[in-house]
């Protein structure tokens, strides 16, 4: 069947919420991706983050072959040996020390939230529950990952959204104090902000909201569905920070694939917070999902997955630098490890377009940012294929 039909053939059935590229991919193998038409791909999005590993990993996909055959899903009314290992494993990686799984990153996002919010009512039911998030943040589409989503225009078809959110400008913690009252539980930021333009934190941005959390008994929840998860040369970015947050959610790279997300905290704060009967999910942390868990981290820790990308992000960088300096329409890159964009004036999804003729999936961000997620397992020889196809791309828009 040509492409052609199978686009027609979903489109006939989809609720049209995506305007998808017109490119439908049927295999992925390293660091490429496969069309119907056997047409192949140099992946430097990687599912958003998610295939971490690449394509078609035997190690990985063994184990969850394993599973598969084994067991697939229970309800979280029992234990699994899956379950114990994949807890001990996060907890172990994060450096939290309790975790609930979750099917997505929204959903985590959704059960921080409510235990920011549940905290705060034991502590006092008549102090408010506020929450501080970051202007041009991104958290995800339920209505309250939305409600805490710093973009306007993702809101405001949705309103009312969840009361009680303000909202601060992202590396300026003289705004966020400007945000600060009576009644605020939990102030909300990505480490790297992804979807708002591959913008990391300062670390006098993020030591300062620690010290301003603790100094008054704030919640402060790291969302590092994205950056986390090896992306930054670290597990997990906010590791690079000399702090520790209160919840931390994660998702995408953490399954490699497999629908799951988690949300960590402090022992002090499970103790304090949600109890049984204040929130649950049927298909978080079933079998198959903390098998591909467990695999994922330990996979990652054994190859020095970090490590790889610590010692490959300046060879990253240099290719960068060499576009802004190469086009007048690129005017600077950002970002840190494996998690850069292209600050440009043309029409990001217009580059990434161009950019699948010529065999290579990137990504956007923002209204100005070409965003680049590639697998962190690139090797120099993958970057400059990434460094040629992309010239490619820009002179075509000379």
């Amino acid at each position: 069947m040509k492409q052609e039909e199978y686009i027609n053939r979903a489109e006939e059935n989809l609720f049209h919420v995506y305007n998808r590229f017109p490119v439908v991919f049927d295999h992925g193998q390293g660091v490429y991706l496969y069309d119907t038409d056997g047409k192949k791909y140099l992946d430097a999005g990687s599912g958003i983050g998610v295939m971490a590993l690449g394509y078609g990993d035997p190690e990985y996909n063994c184990i969850l072959h394993e599973q598969l055959e084994r067991l697939i899903h229970s309800s979280n009314l029992y234990y699994t040996p899956q379950l114990a290992a994949a807890s001990e494993a996060v907890t172990q990686v994060t450096g939290m020390d309790r975790v609930f799984f979750t099917n997505s990153g929204a959903e985590a996002i959704e059960g921080a939230l409510k235990t920011a919010k549940k905290h705060a009512y034991l502590k006092n039911p008549k102090a408010g529950q506020k929450i501080i998030a970051m202007k041009h943040s991104f958290h995800g589409r339920t209505v309250g990952a939305l409600s805490v989503t710093g973009t306007e225009h993702y809101r405001t078809p949705f309103y009312p959204l969840m009361d009680g959110v303000c909202y601060a400008e992202f590396n300026n913690l003289e705004s966020v104090k400007n945000q600060l009252e009576e009644g605020v539980c939990a102030i909300i930021l990505e480490t790297v902000q992804g979807e708002g333009g591959i913008i990391p934190a300062s670390r006098e941005f993020l030591r300062g909201i620690r010290r301003i959390c603790d100094e008054r008994g704030i919640l402060m929840i790291v969302d590092e569905i994205q950056c986390g998860m090896g992306r930054s040369g670290r597990m997990f970015a906010y590791q690079d920070y000399g702090i520790r947050p209160d919840i931390l959610t994660t998702a995408k790279a953490l399954g490699l694939g497999l629908p799951v997300g988690a949300f960590c905290v402090s022992q002090d704060l499970a103790q304090t917070s949600l109890v049984p009967g204040d929130h649950g999910t049927t298909y978080g942390g079933n079998p198959l999902a903390c098998a591909a868990v467990t695999a994922s981290i330990r996979l990652m820790r054994q190859r020095r997955i970090p490590e790889h990308v610590t010692a490959l992000s300046p060879y990253f960088e240099a290719i960068l630098q060499g576009m802004a300096d190469r086009y007048d329409f690129i005017s600077s890159y950002r970002g840190i490890g494996f998690m850069r964009g292209l600050v440009t004036t043309l029409e990001p999804g217009q580059v990434a377009a161009r950019a699948l003729e010529e065999g290579l999936v990137i990504l956007t961000a923002g209204r100005d940012v070409i965003r680049m997620l590639p697998p962190l397992i690139f090797q120099e020889r993958d970057f400059d294929e990434l460094e040629e196809k992309l010239i490619r791309v820009f002179d075509s828009f000379r």
